[in-house]
């Protein structure tokens, strides 16, 4: 006679789907503080200021600025004069003489062909104009 009844034992076994809602809101806590937090700065520094002090770019002039259109069509100076590249390499020239550290910026349209712009840096090359004082600047067209 047997007056013990046995109950069957289940393996056990692990709630999947409360283990992932815990693991969602601790996700959520931890994007939530690591949002407003905010960087230190790492070094604050109090520099001190001259009345006598020039700013950069002060004494630097204004680059000669060569615009090329979307035809192709050149443009010199800040008056945007039409120019040729034979009348462009004199004037490049020119402005050399007077200053040897002049810099020059391009200003190409996205839609100019590229042949006229490297004819442009052609002709500021045999214009003695060192190649790291030549800006480049693209803009679409009608801007």
């Amino acid at each position: 006679m047997r007056f013990v009844i046995r109950k069957r034992h289940q393996p056990p076994a692990v709630i999947i789907v409360a283990m992932i809602d815990v693991l969602i809101v601790v996700l959520i806590f931890l994007m939530v503080t690591t949002t407003f937090k905010k960087p230190q700065p790492s070094l604050r520094l109090a520099l001190p200021e001259s009345t006598h002090a020039n700013k950069p770019g002060a004494n630097d002039e204004a680059p000669l600025v060569v615009y090329i259109e979307d035809t192709g069509n050149l443009r010199f100076g800040p008056e945007g004069t039409p120019v040729t590249l034979e009348r462009l390499k004199s004037e490049l020239v020119t402005a050399v003489a007077k200053n040897p550290q002049i810099k020059l910026a391009i200003s190409a349209d996205k839609k100019a062909p590229l042949g006229q712009l490297v004819k442009v840096m052609d002709v500021a090359s045999e214009a003695k104009i060192p190649f790291k004082t030549i800006d480049l600047f693209t803009k679409q067209a009608g801007s």
